[in-house]
């Protein structure tokens, strides 16, 4: 089986890293999907008195 070169494992980390910071800092930055705003405004409180 070949050996990979130091630098190309260099390169691989490298382009690990950069793609997890990416999916991380969409991730916080990115709205949240508005199906749960709509969901939490569409809700209805009925308050009932119960008489014992």
């Amino acid at each position: 089986m070949p050996q990979m070169a130091p630098l190309f494992w260099l390169n691989l980390f490298f382009f690990f890293i950069s793609s997890f910071l990416i999916f991380f800092i969409m991730n916080y930055f990115l709205s949240p999907p508005m199906k749960l705003k709509l969901i939490k405004s569409s809700k209805h409180i009925s308050s009932k008195s119960w008489k014992w």
